[in-house]
């Protein structure tokens, strides 16, 4: 009996193994299953490229280009319904992944891409240039409530952020003010800008209603959890309805949390922001 249970064990293991062999979602990224074994324990630091949809991009961190893969190509969360030639502003665009994904959608969009983290912004201009695409302006400048410098602690990673508290090492970035920026229609906005989006989506008042679809990575802390309430008053006064889906899972245990979690955010969530019931 107990021989015929560990047959059944072993051949239950070896039929899901010969499964992700062959239903691997990441081969629509151009990764088999070896190579996406591989990337998953490729240290990070190293410039390496990946040949994507014919072209090739560069990256640091394997590591962070699987979770932009897994999140923006086979989970689709930009995907949408747009016009043929949208206006799209992506704040927060890191190595390129949102932008390559948005011009696979519409070739003919108009996309201004923001990033202040300077190794991320070069690699974004390169990868962007290895497309070959037009219509795609890249500014190296942090999206803020003014016109200033800001100082930003960057290493070339997803978290790269304003740096308000001092505790960590930064340097000064060119700040522009998103609201004087905003004097059309737009299509989308994406604003992934790692705790800085509450005070810039205050700041732009009712030039929210010239944006049809929103995006927002909210980051933030128990300590600020007034600011959470009054963004979604912001966002439901100016006519979006929302939904909202967990960005990562900070608190496995949200009653019985850490005290320290090792994250620099207790919160962070993705806000769909969008027009009706569209």
């Amino acid at each position: 009996m107990q021989s015929k249970s560990l047959l059944k064990n072993t051949c239950t293991e070896f039929r899901k193994k010969t499964n992700s062999l062959f239903n691997n979602p990441y081969r629509q990224v151009g990764l088999n299953w070896f190579k996406l074994k591989y990337y998953k324990h490729l240290p990070s630091g190293k410039l390496r490229k990946h040949r994507l949809f014919g072209k090739y991009i560069y990256f640091y961190s394997a590591s962070e280009l699987l979770h932009g893969f897994k999140e923006i190509f086979l989970d689709k969360i930009y995907y949408q319904n747009l016009p043929p030639e949208p206006y799209i502003i992506d704040c927060g665009a890191n190595i390129g992944l949102s932008v390559i994904y948005m011009k696979q959608l519409y070739p003919g969009a108009t996309i201004l891409a923001f990033e202040p983290d300077e190794k991320n912004f070069e690699l974004l201009e390169r990868n962007i240039s290895s497309f070959n695409y037009t219509k795609v302006i890249l500014r190296q400048e942090a999206v803020w409530t003014e016109n200033t410098e800001l100082n930003f602690s960057g290493d070339a990673s997803m978290s790269s952020k304003i740096e308000m508290t001092g505790s960590s090492p930064s340097k000064k970035v060119k700040a522009i003010r998103l609201k004087e920026l905003l004097d059309r229609k737009i299509d989308f906005l994406k604003m992934d800008i790692e705790g800085a989006e509450f005070a810039v989506i205050t700041d732009l008042g009712d030039k929210l209603l010239l944006i049809d679809n929103l995006f927002i990575e909210y980051h933030g802390s128990f300590a600020r959890n007034n600011e959470l309430t009054k963004l979604f008053d912001i966002i439901s006064a100016n006519g979006f309805s929302y939904y909202i889906k967990e960005a990562t899972g900070v608190y496995n245990t949200p009653f019985a949390r850490p005290e320290n979690p090792g994250r620099p955010f207790d919160i962070q969530l993705n806000i769909f922001c969008f027009r009706g019931d569209q």
